[in-house]
């Protein structure tokens, strides 16, 4: 991609119109790489009648169950996140070069792509935003879809690189519960942050201590992110006084999480970790504390 298009993908999010842009370029079926991350934690099979039925054209559907998670122990979480050497192995199986620029949108306020994007830079990719506003904003400029499922590319060049983003695990949270340099930010629904309609997890409730930041907040009523002023005034008071580098970001699964993690690097505030577990990890683990 040209070196004008650095300042395009800078940040962690993308315009229809920036995306369309490139995808027209000559070089696109070697430079992009589109992914669909539409999905339902209910109907699973939801997401990929979707891409079947109308997606961007030339998108590759990626699925949360299968291909952005691991295999489930009963202990470990309803979305486990994959090994790295795994992860890395399967983006370059879709085409992804060193070079290539990944753009994940899904229908669902970028929580599912918010995903893909935190894996690919888990994995040491740096070229890969999200599709602001996701398919509904696309349709919204006036842009085609396609029922058309691309050819399979060759695989791409990418390898395993370093880290970019911050991973804490079960025994980390443990040893961090009450711990003066860190607060726990948890980004689902606050009636089951509370508690209360609890219809995914067998256990409600939320980690002791835990603040709550729906993910849905960072969006405006059109799904796309709120500008960075509003969404760093928002969650410097959520914060009040903790820095970046001592949040950790949970959620039901290690998804929603993700979208707050965008939402915060947006906001210039960089550095804070994903509990890739979160609450269907933390609270299967026998005598695990709980507040409500």
């Amino acid at each position: 991609m040209p070196d004008e298009d650095e300042e395009m993908t800078a940040r962690p999010i993308m315009t229809a119109e920036a995306l369309q842009e490139i995808a027209a370029r000559p070089d696109a079926g070697k430079k992009l790489l589109i992914c669909d991350c539409r999905y339902d934690l209910v109907d699973h099979e939801l997401g990929a009648k979707q891409y079947q039925a109308a997606h961007i054209p030339g998108a590759r559907y990626v699925n949360l169950g299968s291909e952005l998670s691991a295999a489930k122990t009963g202990l470990n979480g309803r979305h486990p996140l994959p090994r790295r050497e795994t992860f890395a192995q399967l983006l370059a199986s879709m085409g992804l070069n060193q070079d290539t620029l990944l753009v994940a949108y899904d229908g669902n306020g970028s929580t599912y792509a918010a995903r893909l994007w935190w894996m690919a830079r888990w994995v040491g990719h740096t070229r890969v935003v999200v599709l602001d506003g996701g398919i509904k904003a696309w349709q919204s400029a006036g842009y085609e879809l396609s029922a058309d499922t691309p050819d399979a590319r060759p695989k791409g060049n990418f390898v395993l690189g370093p880290e970019r983003v911050k991973l804490v695990d079960l025994d980390n949270m443990k040893a961090g519960l009450g711990h003066p340099d860190r607060v726990v930010i948890d980004a689902r629904a606050n009636d089951r942050f509370h508690g209360q309609n609890e219809t995914i997890d067998k256990l409600a409730g939320h980690i002791p201590g835990a603040r709550n930041r729906p993910c849905g907040q960072n969006l405006r009523e059109d799904g796309k992110f709120k500008d960075a002023a509003s969404l760093r005034n928002e969650f410097e008071q959520l914060l009040d006084g903790f820095t970046p580098e001592q949040v950790v970001s949970s959620c039901g699964s290690g998804v929603t999480a993700c979208n707050n993690l965008i939402a915060m690097e947006l906001a210039g505030l960089t550095g804070a970790a994903l509990y890739g577990g979160s609450w269907s990890e933390w609270s299967t683990q026998p005598g695990a504390p709980v507040e409500v």
